[in-house]
């Protein structure tokens, strides 16, 4: 009673099948594929040493309505 058998393992598969639908349902596994693709190649590239580029003359904004928090200070 405590561990479901395969019967109900079939069951839940035909159910789930006849909700989503077969073509949902592989691309629902093709994006998830992807997804574990990209966070294993991430997880790769990521053990480089070089820092982020930074943007050259950052504290030149061309939007004068651009507001600098650093420079904020609270009263």
């Amino acid at each position: 009673m405590g561990s479901m058998s395969i019967w109900h393992w079939l069951i839940v598969l035909v159910v789930v099948i006849a909700v989503f639908g077969t073509k949902k349902l592989r691309n629902v596994g093709g994006d998830l594929g992807a997804a574990v693709k990209g966070f294993k190649d991430g997880m790769k590239d990521g053990g480089s040493d070089t820092p982020p580029q930074q943007v050259a003359n950052a504290h030149k904004a061309a939007d004068p309505n651009t507001v600098d928090v650093d420079a904020k200070t609270r009263n």
